[in-house]
């Protein structure tokens, strides 16, 4: 230890403490690394370093008479930053375990030859694959020493400094759905528990019986019990995420509704009362039936603690920004996917990948997520408004996108096959139908748009850019991590402003779309608007109108090519709002909210930014 700035050495090893002004303490010792040799391995602030203590003339093997160099050994990492370790482990001198780094040489120096009587400790941490950065797969590195105390000192001295991470779960609520995707639930969930065992991660797992059964916990959890955990797990798919995320928001999201479709209170005389979503003073109706939607619910008339409803033509505007901060802000929530699509994943890691996604939770990655709060609207046989409430991560889709899912609930043991087979019979039928769009318009469409009589006809295309213009969401973004202007809680300032400027868009449409993330995934490599950000405050709102099958068909193909352009064509619109209206009129489609199906007639919805937070760190580009 450090007296009057000397170092004590003992035998192999020195140690440097931490002296009272709180200066940096250093570790290093002699140690035996599998598949390098002796290694001087030193504790630094930040992580482990290691140096090789063979010289060239020594380094390296002979095999029939020719001499090779480790070049292994060059290979290997040489500094290791407790960021990217997410484990340490004394491990049985009787046990051998194979390294999940496979970087040794089968004739070479150093490996194995001084196992005999050795004690090794495991430092576990992860390795970014070369052709896909964003693709993440477990390594390790087994240090040895004949004195099982010296590596005891080491075990404890790189967990002190793993306790000092920021941000990493302890407690965790795991929910899986046994019949995800191809029914692999249970099973890639088994997979990767022992790397949350390793990272000594404590984990309560719900395995759901039944549809709506992770929606119910969610939502009759008290504030007390979730402030237990540090996170919240969906091992399935996007649905089952939505299915969670409903559960949570529910019973807690207090803010005020997004505006209502113009001719909605037209028809109801003006006369109604104001609302705001409370969450206290809902009235939750949960069907279990499997064929019925378990996460529909309504919102009880409260006469008390409303704030005027507001319709996209500006009228009965009273703007009452309620604030209502979730209760535990630390809760995060991670996804494992063992999906159909798993589109969140990809959007999120880069990756549709459980390992990958497993250390982002462990190593306690942070990335918030914009929520899309969508409001069906109905009266009661009293003429009163009866608002249900939804929440999206992801996307929703009306016309195609819901008579896909639709359809394929009819083929579920087909695994995800069922949405080719679904997709294609939808295509074929080509069902169009006819609503009325409204969106709030946002300075970067005034800035685009041509002034002329027609404002909405010139604002088409308005956000259609050259691949070259395009900016990619991705880790560190610049887009998502400039600071809001409003509160999460709070809706976007343009809705409320008395300059909001609402334009519509009426027709048949094949489909309308919004998309709140850029929805990557295997079938759509750019995924529907490929520079769509996690959290900027915005949705893309995409309408397909009618058009011939040759054309639409050439739509789908640009979707579902790499470096593809499906918002060039003059039958799409592509609008970017922070909130939009629609009205349904004659015969109806349903809507496909991240993959649970929703009905709706009249229907809005707004973005909140960065409402909650997720254990990823966004894709590497």
């Amino acid at each position: 230890m450090e007296i009057n700035g000397s170092v004590y050495n003992s035998g192999n090893i020195s140690q440097r403490n931490v002296d009272a002004e709180g200066q940096t303490s250093v570790l290093s010792s002699n140690l035996f690394l599998d598949h390098v040799g002796e290694v001087t391995l030193t504790l630094n602030s930040d992580g482990l370093s290691w140096k090789s203590l063979y010289s060239l003339d020594n380094d390296g093997s002979t095999c029939l008479g020719i001499k090779f160099l480790p070049r292994v050994a060059t290979k290997m990492a040489t500094k290791l930053t407790f960021s990217d370790v997410y484990a340490v482990e004394i491990i049985d001198s009787d046990v051998i375990l194979e390294s999940d780094l496979t970087l040794a040489a089968e004739c070479f120096v150093g490996n194995g030859s001084h196992d005999s009587g050795m004690n090794h400790f495991m430092v576990h941490t992860f390795q970014k694959s070369k052709s896909q950065p964003c693709l993440w797969s477990l390594a390790v590195y087994k240090f040895g020493n004949k004195d099982l105390q010296t590596c005891q000192m080491w075990v404890n001295k790189i967990n002190d400094s793993l306790s000092k991470e920021v941000g990493r779960p302890k407690n965790l609520l795991v929910f899986v759905h046994p019949m995800s995707g191809k029914g692999n639930g249970r099973r890639i969930w088994e997979t990767v528990a022992p790397i949350f065992s390793r990272a000594k991660i404590n984990t309560k797992v719900i395995v759901t019986q039944r549809a709506g059964h992770a929606f119910d916990v969610m939502t009759s959890a008290t504030n007390e019990e979730l402030n237990s955990y540090d996170g919240v797990l969906a091992v399935g798919g996007d649905g089952f995420f939505n299915e969670i995320l409903n559960g949570f928001l529910s019973s807690r999201h207090k803010a005020p509704f997004p505006p209502i479709p113009s001719d909605f209170l037209d028809a109801l005389g003006n006369n109604s009362n104001p609302l705001v979503n409370d969450p206290n003073g809902a009235d939750s109706e949960i069907h279990n039936n499997i064929e019925s939607d378990p996460l529909l619910s309504s919102s009880a008339h409260n006469e008390s603690g409303f704030s005027h409803l507001r319709t996209n033509d500006g009228s009965h505007i009273e703007d009452q920004q309620i604030e209502n901060p979730l209760p535990n802000q630390r809760l995060r929530f991670g996804i494992i996917p063992a999906g159909s699509t798993d589109a969140i994943v990809i959007c999120t890691t880069g990756a549709r990948d459980p390992i990958t996604s497993a250390l982002h939770i462990i190593l306690g990655k942070k990335l918030c997520l914009d929520v899309a709060q969508v409001v069906r609207w109905k009266t009661t046989s009293t003429s009163k408004i009866e608002p249900c409430v939804r929440y999206a991560a992801s996307f929703a889709g009306y016309g195609f996108y819901g008579d896909v899912i639709t359809e394929s609930e009819k083929y579920r043991w087909m695994g995800p096959k069922r949405y080719d087979y679904a997709g294609t019979k939808v295509f074929l039928k080509h069902r169009s139908y006819e609503a009325e769009v409204g969106y709030l318009e946002v300075e970067s469409e005034k800035d685009s748009s041509i002034l002329d009589g027609s404002r909405m006809l010139s604002r088409v295309r308005s956000l259609k850019r050259k691949k070259s213009e395009r900016n990619i969401c991705q880790a560190n973004c610049d887009v998502c991590n400039t600071k809001p202007v409003y509160s999460s809680t709070r809706s976007p300032p343009a809705i409320s402003s008395p300059e909001a400027r609402w334009l519509k868009s009426k027709g048949r449409f094949l489909s309308v779309g919004a998309a709140i993330m850029s929805n990557r995934n295997e079938r759509a490599p750019d995924g529907l608007v490929a520079d769509a950000h996690l959290s900027d405050g915005f949705l893309h709102l995409l309408l397909i109108k009618d058009c011939p099958h040759a054309l639409y068909l050439w739509h789908l193909t640009q979707l579902a090519r790499k470096g593809g352009n499906p918002l060039n064509f003059d039958f799409v619109e592509h609008h970017k709002t922070p909130a939009f209206t629609f009205t349904s009129i004659g015969k109806e489609s349903i809507w496909n909210l991240d993959g649970e199906l929703f009905q709706a007639h009249k229907l809005s919805a707004q973005v909140f930014r960065g409402l909650i937070c997720l254990f990823a760190s966004g894709p590497e580009v």
